[in-house]
Formats: C-alpha cells, sequence, structure tokens
C-alpha cells in the first residue's frame, strides 16, 4: 500500500432513503480499513440538470462540488440500481457533468451490482464510465444480491459471503489506484 490511505468515492445510484445499493456501500464503510477509506457522495440529488451552455469554468457550485470531490479520490465506488432497464436519471446527470471535465480521467473505478437481473444498467454504466474516459476496472460488476432481503449495512458487512464480495471489490480497488499513482 502507498504511505497515505486510498480514498474511495462511493456513489449510490438510487435516492432513496431504505436504498439497498446506499446500504451496500455504507456496509463498504464499515468494511474499510486504515488504508483504505471510504466515503459516500452525499450531493447527487442536488446537481442541477446537465445544460452544456452552464459546463464553463466557473459551473454551477453543486457542479465545482461534485468534481472537486471526484477529483480529490483514488478510486470510485459505484452501486446503482436498474430504472426501466437502464442507468437512474440522476446518475446519469452527474456522470454527463463529468464528461467535460478531466477529473475522472484514468480513475479506476469499480462497479457494486445489488440484484443480478440488473444487468443493462451495469453493462450500460461500464459503457459511460469508459466513454467519458474513466477506467472500470473489471469487465464485471461485483454481485452482492441483496435485492429484496431488507439487509442493513451492518447485515451485509457481518454476512460472509457478502462481506466477502464487498471485501474484494475493495481490495480490488486499492490495487488499480495504487497502480494509477
Amino acid at each position: 500500500m502507498s504511505s497515505r490511505p486510498i480514498e474511495i468515492l462511493a456513489i449510490s445510484g438510487s435516492l432513496r432513503a431504505a436504498s439497498t445499493n446506499t446500504e451496500l456501500l455504507r456496509a463498504c464503510i464499515q468494511l474499510s480499513t486504515e488504508d483504505v477509506r471510504v466515503r459516500i457522495y452525499e450531493g447527487l440529488a442536488s446537481l442541477p440538470h446537465f445544460n452544456a451552455d452552464l459546463d464553463t469554468e466557473a459551473p454551477p457550485p453543486a457542479v465545482a462540488q461534485w468534481r472537486k470531490q471526484i477529483a480529490k479520490a483514488d478510486a470510485l465506488l459505484i452501486a446503482s440500481p436498474e430504472y426501466a432497464r437502464g442507468v437512474p436519471g440522476t446518475l446519469k446527470n452527474a456522470l454527463d457533468w463529468l464528461a467535460g471535465s478531466t477529473d475522472v480521467v484514468a480513475k479506476p473505478v469499480a462497479l457494486l451490482n445489488g440484484s443480478p437481473r440488473a444487468t443493462h444498467a451495469q453493462e450500460s454504466l461500464a459503457v459511460i464510465l469508459r466513454t467519458i474516459s474513466a477506467n472500470p476496472i473489471s469487465e464485471q460488476p461485483y454481485l452482492a444480491p441483496v435485492l429484496g432481503k431488507s439487509l442493513r449495512a451492518d447485515d451485509i458487512a457481518h454476512d460472509p459471503a457478502l462481506g466477502k464480495v464487498l471485501r474484494t471489490a475493495l481490495d480490488d480497488l486499492a490495487r488499480a489506484a495504487n497502480k494509477a499513482t
């Protein structure tokens, strides 16, 4: 590991208060170590709709903050549901705001999937991330099937199978971030 901790910015594609995707990311925080820190991005709902006219050197404050957090992170961890066979609009909007910046270029990204049925969104996310020059570290998302189980972060982190998937994702992401630096 490097001399400083790897900083992972976790992004949930769901705005729901009881989101299983957000719970997966909260479990990752519980499983983080001194060498790998996970922090959840909380501003997805506050980003304005993407408008290229506003994508200037002085973008809206929420966008500037979003890009700053992306730039500061060593890697990204995205857990997203699938809506209508695609990426939720709020997450797609956030990624659109990164298309015109260099903050995400070559940034290692891991995708967490909480449902084995949510394949279309995961495939679309990988395409979007490659298009904006991010670096998805795996062709397949890390599958931690929690859909319909009503599990909280503690339950997920302490479940042997689910915890193993999350630890593997964090370890792989940390290795990719170390290689990128």
